[in-house]
């Protein structure tokens, strides 16, 4: 047997004997309800800083995103902000949510919104987000780990049974051991993705011959390329506009991200951690003291830092490594064609797998110099598809469990019979989600995109229980079914539906800003029409504790003015329309010779904006206290937080 896949094996047994040791620890100390399903809300501050982090940034961040980077060079990068924009949901909402769970006895986020609504349609609903979010994204996770280990053992695993193999660990710790187990596990999987796209991206560059000579072959790439703005700019150093008018955004000239395609796509990135899955993590907090830290150093900052310089690295460098073919013939001397023949000769466009060949095939770089790097990569990209997988088999079980079968069908429903419900939830969401995997074709992103793009859906529902109270009732389930629609309607699903008068992402504009758009909207208007005031005077009982233990000190409200430029001012120039500003602004990008900084001026202008976000974050989370520890301590209305008692009714009468 070949000496990387013999370490394959080695790291990959260490890893799941890992796995397996937390479930089993866990699943010992799960005696309660809330114990299994948000870890008797006591997971420690570091825990929970990289467990998030590990939740946030997937399989997608270290196998997708460095493909669809080689596709569509730098005008995709812009996708690399999601480091900051998925935590700027969590600064927005989690520690308001912490302080409502904490108050209640909230478990999950169908009963916090059952209650502030006083409805149990959004409760229906907010379980089928879940799902929607879960099923697709976990199943496109289960199938890319396959699809990597099909790879790097030369097809001695089937695709389908590297996937089942696979899955079938995950299953025995989550269930096992429960939101606690995820939480232990993914510490390790963060580290082990923050390493593995650093270490790979090291590979590639090292390939290259370092960073000027990978400066001087994007140079020759954007001379050589073809597809080119309508300013006539390689599609590979810029972005094609603010906006193209066409009906189906992917066939944009020069490329489909306009500036108003990277915003709404960040919109849709930024619902994973408005994903009902984040609210649960939120309430397994014992304070909000760890928020801060992983919103502003460990995602904005370390996972930044990462992305747009190890990612790029990849993505970019994997031209001048042999993966393009015709760039290899035309410009040889740009290129070290050690790709070359792990590809067959082929086009990574061409190849099996397409995009997502890229990462599988700088590892195997190492199979001869490093076998032993091969297999620890490999558990690498293993975890990091793990790390969001495991989260959400989790919390969507306890969702079923408390929000359908505990809440619809027995309420009297004990400890002991909530976990094992929460075990077959478990086991039910993967076998659902390993049939997605096993029957679909369609790309990693694309379904990851829909899941995300459902998960920001919930962003007027968490608008309402944390800010506004005057959204009400109808407004917001009525706007959040609409929003659902708009992004099936809009997306692939809904073109192969038969939905096809404007083609996805139309105007270049990604579902998910459609799907805002309605939502939003739509509850708005409702609510305008809907005010009630004994509805009023409920939802005020909420927002008041909220003003008394998450209000801004008096002498910070002179900075108030301040936080909104600020996020205004970033969203604008950083990942939406302004951001064309970065095509040219550090030197023309058809003319090496003009550029600034020696790298493309897009390139210059997203490392500013990456740190200018940093400040931005550390600003709000710390500055204006949205993720602090509030002054007051919050206490809970009752001690046994996983049932919902009289306490919790009586504050409804």
């Amino acid at each position: 047997m070949d000496a990387k896949i013999i370490w394959l094996f080695v790291f990959v047994l260490l890893y799941w004997a890992y796995c397996i040791y937390w479930g089993v620890k866990c699943a010992m100390s799960a005696r309660t309800a809330s114990d299994f399903f948000i870890a008797g809300r006591r997971i420690s501050i570091w825990v929970f800083v990289l467990a998030a982090t590990a939740t946030s940034f997937s399989g997608w961040t270290f196998m997708g995103h460095p493909g669809l980077l080689y596709r569509d060079g730098f005008q995709y990068a812009y996708a690399s902000f999601y480091a900051i924009t998925i935590p700027f949901t969590g600064v927005m909402f989690l520690k308001r949510q912490w302080i409502l769970g904490k108050r209640f006895g909230f478990v999950t986020p169908g009963e916090m919104l059952a209650h502030y609504f006083r409805s149990d349609i959004i409760r229906i609903l907010v379980v089928l987000v879940a799902l929607c979010f879960s099923v697709p994204y976990l199943g496109i996770q289960l199938r890319a780990s396959g699809f990597l280990f099909n790879v790097l053992t030369d097809d001695l695993l089937s695709v389908n049974v590297g996937m089942w193999l696979l899955s079938a660990v995950v299953i025995l710790y989550v269930a096992s051991g429960g939101l606690r187990a995820v939480a232990y596990v993914d510490t390790l999987q963060c580290v082990l993705l923050a390493a593995g796209i650093i270490i790979v991206g090291i590979i590639a560059i090292n390939y290259v011959g370092g960073f000027e000579q990978l400066n001087r072959g994007i140079a020759a790439l954007a001379e050589f390329d073809d597809k080119r703005t309508p300013d006539g700019y390689s599609h590979y150093v810029a972005i094609p506009g603010v906006i193209q008018f066409v009906s189906n955004g992917p066939s944009a000239v020069g490329g489909a991200w306009t500036g108003i395609m990277i915003l709404t796509y960040m919109f849709a990135l930024m619902g994973i951690q408005s994903s009902p899955a984040f609210t649960m993590w939120a309430f397994s907090n014992n304070d909000p003291a760890p928020f801060a830290p992983q919103q502003v150093w460990a995602s904005s900052f370390g996972i930044g830092f990462i992305l747009f310089v190890f990612t790029a690295f990849q993505g970019l460098g994997g031209h001048l490594l042999g993966a393009d073919t015709a760039f290899t013939a035309a410009a040889p001397e740009h290129v070290n064609n050690v790709l070359g023949l792990g590809l067959g000769g082929s086009d990574l466009m061409q190849a099996a797998g397409k995009q997502g060949m890229l990462v599988p095939q700088l590892i195997h770089l190492m199979q001869d110099t490093a076998p032993w790097l091969v297999g620890l990569l490999s558990v690498c990209a293993l975890a990091a598809m793990q790390s969001t997988g495991a989260a959400y088999m989790s919390t969507a079980g306890g969702m079923l469990t408390r929000d359908i079968l505990k809440h619809f069908f027995s309420q009297d429903l004990s400890h002991e019979r909530q976990v094992w419900f929460g075990r077959i939830g478990v086991i039910v969401i993967v076998g659902a989600a390993l049939v997605v995997a096993t029957t679909t074709t369609d790309a990693l992103v694309l379904l990851g995109g829909l899941a995300v793009a459902f998960g920001f859906q919930m962003w007027p529902a968490l608008l309402a229980v944390c800010y506004w109270p005057w959204l009400t009732r109808a407004g917001v389930t009525i706007g959040l079914a609409a929003g659902l629609v708009a992004v099936v309607c809009t997306e692939t699903i809904g073109q192969n539906l038969g939905i096809t008068a404007w083609g996805r992402w139309p105007l270049t504009i990604h579902s998910a800003g459609w799907g805002i758009l309605f939502n939003l909207g739509l509850a708005v208007a409702i609510s305008a029409m809907t005010q009630d005031e004994t509805d009023h005077r409920h939802k005020m009982k909420y927002h008041d504790y909220l003003r008394e233990r998450a209000a801004l000190p008096e002498d910070k409200k002179i900075l108030v003015p301040a936080a909104w430029i600020i996020t205004l001012v970033w969203f604008f120039f950083a990942i939406g329309p302004g951001a064309v500003i970065g095509n040219t602004i550090f030197g023309d990008p058809n003319d090496y010779n003009s550029w600034i900084f020696g790298m493309p001026s897009i390139w210059a202008w997203q490392i500013l904006w990456w740190a200018l976000g940093v400040f931005m974050m550390w600003f709000l989370a710390y500055k204006m206290g949205m993720s602090t520890v509030p002054e007051q301590d919050v206490e809970a209305l009752y001690e046994d937080v996983g049932d919902e008692h009289e306490a919790i009714g009586s504050i409804h009468q």
